[in-house]
């Protein structure tokens, strides 16, 4: 990276080495060439999609016991790291299904914390408590959490709309019915998998018919301390 951006930098100072202008106005043009591009990028960025799916090895969108699955550290391991506290300044979106909503809500809403929680989920809770959180229900009416609101119609209209909003990127966190049609009209930038060491055989499945190949850019893998994979890959478009 830091060659490319050296020899960048000398084909701007070859471009201006026959201009006769003085030393700042000089290094001004090369300083305006190398971080225009930048600026136009960032009129044109769009909010990304990123999806977190939790399964078993069969494909599943359970929460079975296996040894270490109840265990909660005084410190955040990858999971929480990567998946979540890594993208505090860079999410104010989150996206669920209502079940997922509710669950999210009894669980993990800073109302709902217990005085012995560690530090790292009272800071999760009031993260997601400030996030604009979307509830995908043609059954609910109303909620009484803060910074939410409810959604309905043709999902891929749905994320369209949120996309088109004004805001950081969007976080799409289940359940596994909505977390497969996302899947399944190709609607996401990046995966967040985090695949626990069982093969369960029942439940929700992420997987389902596609409407054609996607292809994914592996980017991160890690493993926890209970056999789980926490895999991080990138849509190729």
């Amino acid at each position: 990276m830091a060659g490319n951006r050296l020899a960048q930098i000398g084909a701007h100072l070859g471009r201006h080495k026959g201009k006769t202008a003085g030393p700042a106005s000089w290094a001004s043009a090369i300083l305006n060439d190398l971080f225009a591009p930048a600026r136009v990028q960032s009129h044109s960025l769009v909010r990304r999609i990123i999806v977190n799916l939790y399964m078993t090895m069969d494909g599943f969108g359970e929460f079975p016991k296996y040894p270490g699955s109840d265990f909660v550290s005084e410190e955040p391991d990858a999971l929480w790291t990567d998946m979540w506290a890594s993208h505090y300044d860079s999410v104010d979106t989150v996206v669920f299904g209502r079940r997922a909503f509710e669950d999210h809500l009894n669980y993990h809403s800073e109302a709902a914390r217990k005085p012995g929680d560690p530090k790292y989920l009272y800071e999760f809770s009031r993260w997601l408590d400030g996030c604009q959180k979307v509830c995908l229900s043609h059954f609910m009416k109303e909620t009484k959490w803060q910074n939410s609101r409810i959604m309905s119609g043709e999902l891929s209209e749905v994320i369209s709309t949120l996309k088109n909003e004004p805001g950081k990127d969007i976080i799409v966190d289940g359940g596994p019915s909505v977390v497969q049609e996302v899947i399944q009209r190709g609607l996401a930038d990046e995966y967040w998998l985090l695949v626990m060491p069982v093969i369960l055989g029942r439940g929700k499945h992420y997987w389902g018919t596609m409407l054609g190949q996607q292809t994914m850019k592996l980017l991160s893998v890690k493993t926890l301390p209970y056999g789980e994979l926490l895999l991080h890959y990138q849509a190729v478009r």
